[in-house]
């Protein structure tokens, strides 16, 4: 059977950059065993495949893999699913104005609003479904992290900062760096907070390259089979819990851009929309840009 699919490049208007992700159209008497199996085939951080809603007033059903394991929510697959449902079903409509879908995820239901912008890439916007929260479990001392990344100790923390786990739907270890090169410099070996599909880590550092980025990344998910990721939509998700936690930002509507993606030569942008209130975290979102690179069809 012929099933089609396309690729996109993700948090980038460019092709060849951002993070790539496979997105199979046609699943129709696909089981979970066979959908992992065409992820590993596709070997990018994460394919998506795309089902009938359960509420038909929704876009689809998706559910989202990584070469090693399924995950119940993903920033990038949502980002890509979306725009590239807007196009292929209702392109005409996008051409004129915005358009608001809901993707079914295991997390929960996803409102996205998909736009169109002339002479560049399509653009998408969703609301996180799930407010992050800090996970209760031992943190790991900076000698350990450090051990384990091929940092030295007083490389970690910044600030207010120090490691803590939060998630918004997938878990991660969120590691503050003081400078970029230690950043750039950072290698995964023994984390055991990792193993056994545990927590990502999540590398970050107020400097940046680009002008305008607030913050610079890099996320080592060797546990969930991707070494490293390009950008990371559900770790900036649940990074808003960590912006709360230690920057205290004001009452109000904050818009910060996390450059993830340069060490690995794929440039990627995030934008992370922040709505609080009495100090607290009501509201997060997610946005960025993407571009179709392939159509095809597998013969499956």
């Amino acid at each position: 059977m012929a099933r089609r699919f396309h690729t996109l490049d993700v948090f980038t208007e460019k092709p060849l950059a951002g993070n790539p992700l496979a997105v199979v159209i046609d699943c129709d008497g696909l089981d979970g065993v066979r959908m992992q199996a065409i992820a590993r085939e596709f070997n990018l951080s994460e394919t998506v495949f795309v089902l009938p809603p359960r509420d038909p007033a929704h876009e689809a059903r998706i559910r989202i893999f990584t070469p090693a394991t399924e995950l119940p929510f993903a920033g990038h697959p949502t980002i890509g699913a979306a725009c590239l449902l807007a196009h292929v079903r209702a392109s005409h409509r996008l051409a004129a104005e915005d358009l608001r879908l809901v993707l079914e995820e295991d997390v929960g239901d996803v409102a996205c609003v998909v736009r169109s912008r002339e002479g560049q890439g399509l653009a998408a916007i969703f609301t996180v479904p799930r407010l992050p929260e800090r996970l209760v479990r031992p943190t790991p001392s900076a000698a350990e992290i450090a051990a384990g990344l091929g940092m030295a100790p007083d490389d970690i923390g910044f600030d207010r900062h120090e490691p803590s786990f939060f998630t918004a739907g997938a878990p991660f270890l969120f590691v503050p760096v003081r400078s970029l090169a230690a950043v750039a410099a950072a290698s995964p070996g023994v984390t055991p907070w990792a193993e056994n599909r545990g927590p990502a880590t999540f590398l970050y550092t107020r400097e940046v390259v680009e002008p305008g980025a607030a913050f610079h990344a890099r996320m080592f998910g060797g546990g969930w089979g991707v070494p490293e990721d390009p950008a990371t939509g559900s770790a900036a998700a649940a990074f808003a819990g960590v912006v709360v936690a230690y920057d205290r930002p004001t009452d109000g509507e904050h818009v910060l851009t996390i450059e993830q993606g340069f060490e690995m030569g794929r440039p990627s942008r995030i934008v992370l929309g922040l709505q609080v209130a009495d100090r607290i975290l009501r509201s997060a979102s997610i946005a960025g840009s993407a571009v179709i690179v392939s159509s095809g069809a597998l013969d499956l």
